[in-house]
């Protein structure tokens, strides 16, 4: 009794779930879409942030009379690549917001079947969200609004201002600031809500990988488990695939527009025309590791678990005793025979593990088996579990393809050399 009051109320209950109360889940309500109150708002400051401040601030403020160094030359390159990556974000946080909800969108109400451990690291994770959202935002905001400040204070009596110039000139440069902060955030969010779903079912690999090193009596409960990951893995996959492929196809044209655009002897190439686009770059592929490292990291947690049970199968069928006479492997070894076997066990593993002990993140990469416990089941159902996993790889797949590291080597490989070569051009020509 004194340990079930101790516990936490029900994840699946809104009114007390801990959930409710963070920080970043709160972020996604600024998309919520469920009453035409909360559709009106959330519509009307994407509207206003995303297309009317950039679309005045191109037009309007473009100041093509002002001194050289405040001209913009590629101004409409950066305000249309932020504007779609906002509008592709939206659209996909309003309608996962719409017709899933944000708890079941974030698989919160399935943290009732799981363990305490994978739901406190899930919780824990979502809470950390706030600080790679921090990281990627806040400093491409600080140096926007330095330039901004600066832009305004060398140009005050160039640019365009409405009745009273410095009040036309700090609600300008408030509402541009809010543009960027809102556009890139909305990206990144995205891709952090990526992550964190991605997140989810790691843990859950990694609790599903702790039965090979423990005594597993019903062989029908390990399967339905990894069915059940499977699935969810499927339903990731799918609710995602349309927002990776746009991301990955906007990143790459934008990234080829900006090299084609600076390579243009025509246009004039300096720190102050050149440092937007260089920021609003380094945004969008940030945001795209982003995406490619989870999706990444969940197929290969999920392709380890066929290496774990395969590992766990050899351990135990070899260590076979001898005096079998009715052809059938006991389930519990003798004293002696127990004996023989953590010794050869421990005879293997020792060299390695002198050699890269404190190197193992997780239990999938774990290399401790205990062939006593894997022997508490037939051979036969060993190696149908066995092939079972060989035949059915799970991870993250977009339109059928599975994303693993070759993915994430070619495609980050291309973004990260079209990246370096505009900052190669930005810095060489920064004065």
């Amino acid at each position: 009794m004194e340990e079930s009051s101790k516990r936490p109320g029900p994840i699946h209950k809104p009114p007390e779930s801990p959930a409710t109360k963070f920080s970043f889940p709160r972020l996604l309500l600024w998309f919520d879409q469920s009453s035409r109150l909360k559709t009106l708002i959330s519509w009307s400051l994407f509207f206003l942030l995303a297309v009317i401040v950039p679309m005045i601030s191109h037009f309007v403020l473009i100041c093509s009379d002002c001194d050289f160094k405040l001209h913009r030359p590629y101004d409409a390159l950066v305000q249309l690549s932020l504007s779609i990556f906002a509008g592709i974000s939206f659209v996909s946080l309003s309608a996962w917001s719409k017709r899933y909800g944000i708890r079941k969108f974030l698989f919160l109400h399935k943290l009732k079947d799981v363990s305490d451990k994978v739901r406190v690291g899930y919780e824990a994770e979502i809470q950390r969200s706030m600080k790679p959202l921090a990281i990627f935002v806040l400093p491409s905001l600080a140096l926007q609004a330095i330039y901004r400040v600066w832009w305004y204070a060398s140009g005050s009596d160039q640019i365009p201002y409405f009745i009273n110039p410095t009040l036309s000139h700090v609600l300008a440069c408030t509402l541009q600031l809010s543009s960027w902060l809102y556009r890139t955030s909305l990206f990144i969010i995205a891709c952090l809500v990526y992550q964190v779903v991605c997140h989810l079912q790691i843990l859950r690999l990694d609790e599903f990988a702790r039965c090979f090193s423990s005594e597993i009596t019903d062989f029908s409960a390990t399967l339905a488990e990894h069915l059940k990951i499977h699935r969810e893995l499927k339903i990731v996959s799918h609710r995602f695939r349309r927002f990776l492929v746009l991301s990955l196809f906007f990143v790459t044209a934008t990234q080829f527009m900006a090299l084609l655009t600076t390579i243009r002897a025509s246009v004039p190439f300096h720190i102050y025309e050149v440092g937007e686009l260089a920021l609003c770059s380094i945004s969008l592929v940030s945001g795209l590791f982003i995406c490619l490292k989870s999706a990444t990291q969940m197929t290969h947690k999920a392709q380890s678990v066929t290496s774990i049970a395969t590992k766990w199968n050899v351990c135990a069928s070899l260590d076979t005793f001898d005096d079998l006479d009715n052809g059938e492997t006991p389930k519990y070894p003798t004293s002696r025979q127990h004996f023989q076997i953590l010794s050869r066990r421990r005879d293997v593993t020792r060299s390695s593990d002198d050699d890269e002990d404190g190197e193992v993140d997780s239990d999938l990469d774990n290399t401790t088996i205990h062939p006593i416990y894997a022997r508490a089941i037939s051979f036969q159902k060993r190696q149908a579990l066995v092939t079972y996993l060989e035949n059915n790889k799970a991870g993250i797949t977009v339109y059928g393809f599975l994303v693993d590291k070759t993915w994430l080597r070619m495609i980050f490989s291309i973004e990260l050399a079209l990246l370096l070569w505009l900052l190669k051009k930005t810095i060489v020509n920064i004065t």
